[in-house]
């Protein structure tokens, strides 16, 4: 894992029209923030061994500066996170080490979260049952050219998987960051389509 190159060509990357389009419609214009790095880089290489990380998760935001991830949380505002984001910086096939996504599992981790309010579950909390509430949900690979991008709701369900490829997986998994926290009650009723699948 490589992580947080601030270099121009990353920043250009992060920051292209295209995208800053697409982050209006998703999370709201001026609700977000642009990047000034891309994350850190999971880079990947074909092994016969298994990677030990493949585990089904959502990307924690928030929590205590402790050295342990697993105690990082998510609270159903999604705190410090609009989006999940997957950055292709190589050809990524099938056999690339692909990231998996359960499609419409954001759905349920909003309900899971709801009932807990601000405070949010830990990671650790979130995977104790190894996110079964999503696992009927059907898997698509995060598949693509070298420049494609994957803009994903905040609490989507993912997991890494190995390589059994040929050629090393470059990808980035930085995170939109909001400008404010996400609302769930909207008196003008100006909800973005993040808020919106919360809801």
């Amino acid at each position: 894992r490589l992580g947080y190159y601030p270099d121009t060509p990353f920043i250009q990357a992060a920051n292209t029209r295209a995208l800053h389009l697409a982050f209006d419609r998703l999370v709201g214009p001026g609700r977000w923030i642009p990047r000034g790095d891309l994350g850190t880089f999971p880079v990947r290489f074909p092994a016969s061994e298994p990677p030990g990380d493949t585990g089904w998760h959502v990307d924690p935001s928030f929590g205590p500066d402790t050295g342990d991830f697993l105690s990082w949380r998510v609270n159903v505002e999604s705190k410090g996170r609009a989006l999940l984001m997957l950055f292709l910086f190589s050809d990524v096939g099938p056999d690339d080490a692909p990231t998996r996504l359960r499609v419409g599992s954001h759905l349920d981790v909003a309900r899971r979260l709801a009932p807990v309010g601000d405070a949010g579950l830990s990671l650790r909390e979130l995977a104790a049952n190894d996110f079964a509430e999503s696992a009927h949900r059907p898997v698509v690979a995060a598949t693509g050219e070298a420049g494609t991008v994957y803009l994903c709701h905040p609490f989507l369900v993912h997991a890494a998987q190995a390589h059994r490829g040929e050629r090393p997986r470059f990808l980035a998994q930085p995170p939109l960051h909001p400008s404010a926290p996400l609302a769930l009650d909207r008196a003008d009723g100006a909800y973005s389509p993040v808020e919106q699948a919360i809801r």
